[in-house]
């Protein structure tokens, strides 16, 4: 599909409704640019909507190829963004998590991305960017994150593949890739290893924030930083990377 240039550049996030998705969209959205909110319920959109009311809502669940159509007729003018940031369930240890858990999180995450990729293929444009919200676990193995780790690792490599696959056209893909964030989600996760260790949430996150060099916590505000930086004509150089944004926790070089 051809686009002109009085198209307005749009932004389409997949997990608009997160921690990291709402501070994803209100940067989006400060750097000009139309924001397509992607969001499973309605409920969540509608909540999200009161907040930024210039979105434009579309109602699709990534795990599922139904998605891609849906995507892509929400879609309409040049995409100049794409962020993929969908969470996936905390399923344990990879003794313990079950293998429908970690499937399903590959599947979200891997199959969204590419079902994603393929709703807005028609609408990409040279300086287009395709970026993924992966983690600090799949390039920094852990023995009580299964889920979380094989994803991302697998999310890494297909973004790499995009990179080659697209690079031709001017358009990039990257991987940003947070440690341990500020957000409500993370408390639970603390709050249910607590439950196990027979030791209290704070001591859970203090132990967690000590893993960082710094002794912090990413924040969804840093994310959101660092996806309005690929926007920049530099970020070229960037393409097929993995940004981190882990405070400081990888040990491992490079």
């Amino acid at each position: 599909m051809k686009h002109t240039k009085k198209d307005k550049e749009i932004a389409v996030v997949v997990g608009a409704t997160g921690a990291f998705g709402k501070a994803i969209v209100a940067r989006l959205i400060g750097n000009g640019l139309t924001v397509v909110a992607v969001s499973r319920t309605e409920e969540s959109m509608a909540m999200l909507r009161a907040e930024y009311p210039e979105i434009m809502p579309c109602i699709a669940d990534i795990a599922n190829d139904s998605a891609i159509e849906h995507i892509k007729s929400c879609v309409q003018g040049s995409v100049r963004m794409v962020v993929h940031g969908p969470g996936v369930t905390v399923a344990g240890g990879v003794l313990t998590a079950s293998t429908s858990a970690v499937i399903e999180a590959v599947n979200i995450k891997v199959g969204g991305l590419l079902r994603l990729v393929r709703a807005v293929d028609g609408f990409l444009v040279t300086g287009s960017r395709l970026v993924s919200i992966g983690g600090h676990y799949g390039l920094e193995p852990t023995a009580y994150a299964a889920s979380a780790g094989i994803a991302n690792a697998a999310l890494i490599n297909v973004s790499r593949q995009l990179s080659l696959a697209y690079g031709e056209k001017g358009i990039t893909a990257h991987v940003i890739a947070p440690g341990p964030a500020d957000t409500e989600r993370l408390r639970r996760v603390a709050s249910d290893r607590a439950n196990i260790n027979n030791t209290t949430t704070d001591d859970v996150l203090n132990s967690m924030r000590a893993e960082s060099s710094t002794g912090r916590f990413t924040t969804p505000e840093q994310v959101a930083w660092a996806v309005s930086m690929l926007l920049d004509s530099e970020a070229d150089a960037m393409t097929g990377s993995a940004l981190m944004l882990d405070s400081g926790r990888r040990r491992g070089l490079p």
